[in-house]
């Protein structure tokens, strides 16, 4: 079992930035590739950004690519989603999962083995 706890979120105006933390409660860590993803109210659960359990690879949604980064820091069991340029587009709560297939970077909810319970962002326009 993991337990991903979210943190960061918050309320932003447009163009300004957020960086979401998720903190994994397994020393095996490293086993899991990570992914965020994002849910509006009334949306399907969309895929947002994933890394490989090394760090070494990443895998962005088209809708935030040069807006957002994914990194991990696997000394302290933490994944990190840096958002630059934040959008009203954006207002979602974030969530944080872990996939169990360690080089996967894979973007459907389902494919996914344990989930945060989410951090609200608002963007204001």
């Amino acid at each position: 079992q993991v337990q991903l706890v979210e943190s960061g979120g918050g309320l932003v105006q447009a163009g300004g930035s957020l960086r979401l933390s998720c903190a994994a409660s397994r020393r095996t860590f490293t086993n899991y590739a990570m992914g965020w993803f994002r849910q509006a109210p009334g949306k399907e659960r969309e895929f947002v950004a994933a890394v490989s359990s090394s760090g070494r690879f990443t895998n962005l949604a088209d809708s935030v690519k040069g807006r957002f980064t994914i990194s991990r820091d696997n000394s302290k069991n933490t994944v990190y989603l840096q958002m630059n340029s934040l959008k009203p587009e954006d207002t979602a709560v974030y969530y944080c999962a872990a996939d169990y297939i360690p080089g996967a970077l894979r973007s459907r909810p389902d494919e996914y083995d344990y989930w945060g319970q989410g951090t609200q962002v608002t963007v204001s326009s």
